[in-house]
């Protein structure tokens, strides 16, 4: 590990925030170079501080800490990523033996010197107690390695030498923080302190020594693991090479059960669903056939920052039965005894504690699967991206972390303890979950107008969108404009073409496993023609049932395994039309198709209600789209009923307009409404079809 620090890129960046003090830029610079190195810390791990004199508002000197707020990511901080802490105030609380959590909060809330501020890093608190302008924390792999082990002591002592302090284990906050703080008092002559199973800190009185004192022994870290293990296998591989039959399949088959399998209602009966978030290089199908992956699912988390994404515990599942049935219950058993193991844990410490507490949910985050890889969950995208990246380090560690020595983990006391602190918890972000959060959406004609209102209102009500598109090009302006409004995190998009099911079963595969699996499904794709019968060519004809009608069964008939190994019901939404109760002369081709694109979508209701799936249509009329994305439909069909009404582009939208009996334009976000409408299950509702058409009788469903 080497210091990236770069005096012209500290200027820059202070030319860029002139309005800042210089001291607070240079903080922000070398904590932007802490968070971008994932050997240091993710998501939002570690924290940073700056001891600055300021003037407060009747103009008066002030000592105020500057901290890293909660949770925010030292990758992507900016200046109010900071909170302001008043020092003198905070500083006095070390004379306390003891601080209750409630008022540790409350202390660090009140002496904030601005309201709007995020709140402060748990850590908060050590960062004031020692004495130094510059304090950085990290969660280093390396650091980790040598301090989860039984000889801890020996090997921090051995790699980093004499000028770095140890401190044992002790719990987060005000304890943490007097501990480390009376250690430095009785050893001022350290240049870092190492606590045990949690972290490195490093002080001084620059940003730019602070940093380079933690990349130094942090590298010194890297050198002595490195010699010590050199030669060495990182574990032992099964004698017998593991086959999987189709990889792919098998991975998007094993997501959908475990989100299945791990679906729950919450206290108000809400059901909860988690993405999948899915590590399958080398690295980590290797160290899913090790013969030590079952001792690595059990052994704990690294540091306890990360239980509350990852719980202490992973689960290990050994095969991938190509029968349904057979994987469905295989993943049961492993997660019901994961759920008895977590039960029995809380139940445990709530009784030798003596306290009152609310159990989370007991289901697991991690799996490690035999040949495969890692699979990791979570309520939200993001959750799941985080669990993910915290587990593949932690599993990573401990491969090195056996070979170096005997691992020893943070004992459940105080993974409880980190787990139920409400401080910790507030990181998760604990709200009332959005309408559709949890769910998949996947979208198909999503490179179209209808396309874009539809997926905008599902991100909006908290859904991750899947676009799909033949034309690449269109999907991918779509998937721009909507990655600026709801952030790219919440999109995806996948090329398929829906009138070859060879093709729909692929893409289906790859949705599975970048997401999990599928619980909305909307097909939209469709094309028209215009020409009357008499002049109807036979081929022209095939080629609009192959979208329209062919299409919506493909898909259809695609998701049916999907729904039915999570076995947690869903939504699939036919976009029809209102041609199907009302065609138009010389509009043949696509009345038809969508006719029996109807009729599909109400056999599939009859048939897929065992399965706790709801079927329903959507009967639009005209949706014109904007300047930004048009509708690839009235791109075709729009010239020809300009030309035969003798009108503009306007005119023809005017003419719509005012045939309807509510006399309103119909967007594609009032069908992208009837969408989340059908989608929230707010009525028990299927093989409904949903007029959006303003009101026009002769399409009245019947």
């Amino acid at each position: 590990m080497k210091s990236l620090f770069r005096e012209n890129e500290a200027r820059r960046l202070a030319r860029k925030f002139p309005s800042y003090p210089e001291e607070l830029i240079s903080r922000l610079y070398t904590s932007r170079l802490i968070g971008a190195d994932p050997g240091l810390v993710l998501h939002g791990g570690g924290n940073t501080s700056v001891k600055l004199k300021v003037r407060n508002i009747v103009g008066e000197g002030q000592d105020v800490l500057f901290v890293k707020g909660s949770g925010v990511d030292l990758a992507t901080i900016e200046p109010d990523g900071f909170v302001g802490l008043e020092l003198i105030g905070l500083r006095k609380l070390r004379r306390l033996e003891y601080l209750q959590d409630e008022e540790m909060e409350n202390q660090l809330l009140i002496h904030k010197i601005s309201a709007q501020s995020p709140d402060p890093s748990v850590e908060a608190l050590l960062h004031a107690f020692l004495p130094h302008r510059y304090v950085d924390h990290t969660h280093a792999d390396a650091i980790l390695i040598l301090t989860n082990q039984k000889r801890a002591n020996d090997f921090v002592r051995e790699a980093l030498g004499s000028r770095v302090g140890i401190v044992p284990y002790l719990p987060s906050g005000f304890l943490l923080a007097r501990g480390v703080a009376d250690f430095y008092k009785k050893n001022p002559e350290v240049e870092a302190i190492v606590v045990l199973r949690h972290g490195i800190f490093t002080f001084g009185e620059s940003a730019r020594l602070s940093y380079e004192t933690m990349i130094r022994y942090v590298g010194k870290a890297e050198t002595y693991i490195k010699n010590k293990i050199k030669g060495r296998p990182l574990a032992s591989l099964p004698s017998k090479p593991v086959r999987i039959k189709n990889v792919a399949s098998s991975l998007g088959r094993m997501c959908q059960v475990i989100r299945g399998v791990c679906a729950h209602r919450d206290r108000d009966g809400t059901l909860r669903r988690f993405y999948a978030e899915i590590r399958d290089g080398d690295e980590m199908k290797r160290a899913s056939l090790v013969r030590e992956a079952k001792e690595i699912c059990r052994s704990g988390v690294l540091t306890p920052d990360h239980i509350i994404w990852t719980k202490n515990r992973a689960v290990y599942i050994e095969d991938i039965p190509e029968d349904d049935a057979l994987l469905r219950q295989t993943v049961e058993k492993s997660v019901n005894e994961f759920k008895v193991s977590y039960e029995k844990y809380f139940k445990s410490q709530v009784a030798e504690k003596k306290v009152k507490r609310e159990p989370l949910d007991p289901y697991p985050r991690i799996f490690l699967v035999k040949g495969v890889g890692l699979i990791a969950l979570g309520f939200t995208r993001k959750a799941a991206q985080i669990a993910a990246d915290l587990a593949e380090h932690a599993i990573q560690a401990k491969l090195v972390a056996m070979t170096l020595g005997k691992y020893s983990p943070i004992s459940d006391s105080h993974m409880f303890d980190m787990e139920y602190w409400p401080l910790q918890q507030k990181k998760l972000g604990r709200t009332s979950p959005a309408l559709l959060q949890g769910q998949i959406a996947v979208i198909t004609g999503g490179g179209g107008a209808i396309g874009l209102g539809i997926a905008d209102r599902l991100l909006a009500a908290g859904a991750v969108v899947v676009l799909s598109d033949i034309d690449e090009s269109r999907m991918e302006k779509v998937h721009s404009l909507l990655a600026k409004k709801y952030g790219a995190r919440q999109l995806e998009r996948v090329v398929f073409d829906v009138t070859d099911d060879t093709s729909v079963e692929k893409g289906f595969i790859e949705i599975s496993r970048r997401l999990g699996g599928i619980d909305i499904l909307v097909p939209n794709a469709g094309i028209a023609h215009v020409a009357k019968i008499e002049n109807l060519a036979p081929e022209t004809l095939g080629k609009v049932l192959d979208v329209n009608l062919k299409g919506t069964f493909n898909v259809i008939k695609a998701s049916v395994p999907i729904f039915r190994r999570q076995g947690t019901g869903g939504n699939i939404v036919v976009i029809s039309s209102k041609n199907v109760f009302d065609p138009g002369a010389a509009f043949g081709a696509y009345s038809a198709s969508k006719a029996g694109a109807h009729q599909i979508a109400k056999v599939a209701a009859l048939e897929l209600a065992e399965l706790g799936v709801r079927v329903n249509m959507i009967n639009p009329d005209a949706v014109f789209g904007d300047e930004q994305i048009s509708s690839k439909l009235w791109d075709l069909i729009g010239p020809e009923r300009m030309k035969s009404r003798g009108l503009d582009p306007e005119g023809l939208r005017e003419y719509y307009r005012q045939r309807s009996l509510l006399k309103v334009s119909v967007t594609a976000e009032h069908v992208g409404n009837a969408v989340v409408f059908f989608a929230s299950e707010q009525t028990p509702t299927t093989g409904a079809t949903l007029p959006i058409d303003g009101g026009i009788p002769a399409a009245f469903p019947r």
